[in-house]
């Protein structure tokens, strides 16, 4: 026999018989430890149902609080009385009762037969990797830890606090470096020898007792003086989440388990009947040389973290109320918001829907009512044109009309006549194209036809409003793509600008235009606007116009240069 196994067992003890079974079955001897807490009764059970197997041994038991050295207390009893009893074998596996067998293990000991000298331990210092979580990484070696994380959180938390503003540090033992890695490892005769029969063994069981999480950096740093050979990887098939805490195999793993080629995998449901009727996988003679290669599925598993820490784009979760600043993007779809346009070109939006092919609303946020796209009522999803259910929360509105009507492209008109609820939103939101002709707002004014002195009030509000949204838009926290134009700027060369939001509405699809929509009338319009100057309001969103014109004063152009060549 060359290799022997060290199972460590607290619950579920058919399933972790049924594990012993294979281990055995497979040409390996196993020593079992079973957690001190676990119930007596159930120990006695297991022992019984074992006593078939006449190279199954149970070990001292020790309690193992998750986080505490009990954990390494308990490896260190059962691999001692695993090469005492089996002096032959050359690699001791750590596993545990939840581990699964994926492979057969023929082919475990085959493929260790070919790495006879090698220690397979996932070792790298704290300075190396960001594996740690929870704020602690070379404090973990540095700080003492004498009370459980879990069972007295905040014992735990105040002595560290305390330790730290103290200044408190313990001293590493000399000719050692901290190492972390998986606690599941695969080590030779050779090396464990070394580490449980090292003269200073009682220094460094001391120094470590204190340690937080000592069995993922005991065997990790002690196997760096011992090893000849370290190749710094687990045999074993397990996978963290974002917090740290193991992911759990179920019965729809199954695909996923065949595909990593690992020999074991942990952590498995108890109740996947599915999985623990499949494997081991029976011998296969193509396979049966693989490498082990967990790429193939550490890319799912990336995946599924991130999808879990950030979700998806514009899609909230629906556990508590979205704090808009912690989710993954405010909207899920990028969409055009357009300030002055249908000011200017009366019919600008039916005009624009054709061009594009996009949805393009009017004013979803007028204080009337939402106005959808053909003035429906009813939005996808459900969504009411009721102002009072749009403003009890204006933002989450916006996203959830452009999640429901993500697979085209949604344009809306906004205004300084409009709820002014989103601002910050559309600064932020990366997804969002916002169109802002400045001064806009006067058109509508000017065509009333009502006296400029009862004009005036509304134009200065509407002027103020706006202002504000400007300076939200120019704010260093806006990450939108943003472009403002005044008013007399785009009406002295509006094909450019429509050019440009058709462009990037459309973008392959968009037509090249050969005309603009029709412009309302503003024959008088700049003197409307002196007038308003009179009157003591001065509209400087609008820029600059011609008095008699209504557009800016053409410059006139410089005289052509006349080069006098030398004969």
């Amino acid at each position: 026999m060359t290799l022997g196994v060290v199972m460590l067992v607290h619950s579920n003890f058919d399933r972790a018989e049924q594990m012993v079974r294979h281990w055995v079955a497979g040409g390996c001897p196993v020593t079992v430890h079973v957690d001190k807490k676990a119930d007596a009764g159930d120990c006695a059970r297991l022992i019984a149902a074992l006593g078939d197997q006449e190279n199954v041994s149970f070990s001292e038991r020790f309690r193992c609080e998750w986080g505490t050295w009990g954990l390494v207390a308990a490896t260190q009893a059962a691999t001692a009385q695993l090469l005492a009893q089996h002096p032959d074998l050359r690699h001791v596996y750590l596993a545990s009762g939840a581990c699964l067998p994926l492979r057969p293990i023929a082919e475990l000991r085959a493929y260790l037969d070919t790495h006879p000298d090698t220690d397979f331990i996932e070792s790298a210092t704290t300075a190396d990797v960001p594996w740690t979580v929870g704020g602690l990484d070379r404090e973990r070696f540095t700080l003492r830890f004498p009370f459980s994380w879990k069972k007295h959180r905040k014992l735990f938390d105040r002595y560290v606090k305390v330790q730290q503003l103290l200044g408190f540090k313990r001293r590493i033992p000399n000719g050692i470096k901290p190492h972390m890695g998986s606690q599941w490892w695969c080590l030779t005769k050779t090396t464990l020898t070394g580490i449980l029969n090292d003269p200073r063994r009682a220094e460094f069981d001391h120094y470590f007792r204190k340690v937080w999480i000592p069995d993922e950096s005991y065997y990790q740093t002690l196997a760096r003086l011992h090893a000849r050979k370290i190749e710094s990887r687990s045999l074993t098939l397990s996978k963290f989440d974002y917090q740290g805490k193991p992911h759990i195999f179920y019965d729809d793993h199954q695909e996923l388990l065949l595909r990593s080629d690992a020999f074991v995998a942990r952590k498995i449901w108890p109740q996947a009947d599915g999985l623990f009727n499949a494997f081991p996988r029976k011998a296969d003679s193509i396979s049966a040389k693989a490498e082990p290669n967990t790429s193939t599925i550490d890319r799912v598993f990336t995946k599924a973290v991130e999808r879990r820490k950030r979700g998806r784009p514009g899609l909230y979760m629906q556990s508590r109320f979205p704090v808009m600043e912690r989710e993954n993007g405010f909207t899920a779809a990028r969409y055009t918001m357009l300030q002055g346009f249908d000011d200017i070109f009366p019919d600008f939006g039916d005009w624009l829907g054709k061009r594009t092919g996009a949805t393009v609303h009017g004013h979803l946020y007028a204080k009337d009512r939402a106005h959808f796209a053909g003035e429906e009522t009813i939005f996808r999803g459900g969504l009411s044109d009721s102002a009072r259910l749009r403003d009890y929360n204006g933002a989450m509105f916006l996203t959830n009309l452009i999640w429901n009507g993500r697979d085209s492209h949604q344009c809306f008109q906004f205004g300084p006549a409009d709820t002014q609820q989103i601002r910050w939103m559309l600064a932020k939101d990366t997804r969002a194209s916002v169109w802002v002709v400045s001064g806009a707002w006067s058109i509508p004014l000017f065509l009333s036809r009502r006296p400029v002195a009862k004009a005036r009030a509304q134009a200065a509000r509407m002027q103020q409003i706006e202002h504000k949204l400007i300076k939200v838009l120019r704010s260093p926290y806006a990450r939108a793509r943003i472009r403002i134009l005044t008013l007399a700027d785009f009406v002295e060369a509006p094909m450019d600008t429509l050019q440009a939001i058709i462009d990037e509405m459309a973008g392959h699809r968009a037509p090249t235009l050969t005309e603009v929509p029709k412009m309302a009338d503003l024959t008088g319009f700049a003197a409307f606007l002196q007038e308003l100057k009179n009157q003591g309001m001065h509209p400087f969103l609008t820029g600059d116009f011609a008095t008699d014109t209504g557009r800016r004063p053409e410059r006139p152009k410089p005289p052509k240069p006349y080069i006098i060549g030398q004969k």
